[in-house]
């Protein structure tokens, strides 16, 4: 079973690139070393709550998924990310194709 920081570590690394983010950038915008940010990624060294945190609301996931890699959310989340890999232009058209597939689906 892997460690639960290496498994955290491999979860950032992949958002930091969903979003782009170099990893001195992402470093910079949580408040921590690029050093330190290739530690957390590898699984080398731990964080602290307050790190944990900031990487959430930069990386715009919960922190339970960065830590477990699940959550309680409905996948909202997971939906903002990919919406936010299409160009601004395209973003209605999509918006109004998940309305489409949200209303077959039948859910309320």
């Amino acid at each position: 079973m892997m460690d639960i920081y290496t498994e955290a570590g491999m979860r950032i690394r992949e958002l930091r690139e969903l979003h782009h983010y170099s990893r001195e950038q992402l470093a910079e915008l949580t408040e921590i070393s690029p050093k330190f940010l290739y530690e957390i990624e590898t699984g080398k060294k731990g964080f602290s709550a307050y790190t944990l945190l900031k990487m959430s609301e930069v990386l715009e996931v919960p922190t339970d998924y960065i830590m477990v890699g699940r959550c309680e959310d409905t996948g909202t989340e997971e939906i903002n990310l990919l919406i936010g890999r299409f160009s601004p232009k395209h973003i209605a058209s999509v918006e109004k194709l998940l309305a489409i597939v949200y209303e077959m689906s039948g859910d309320d």
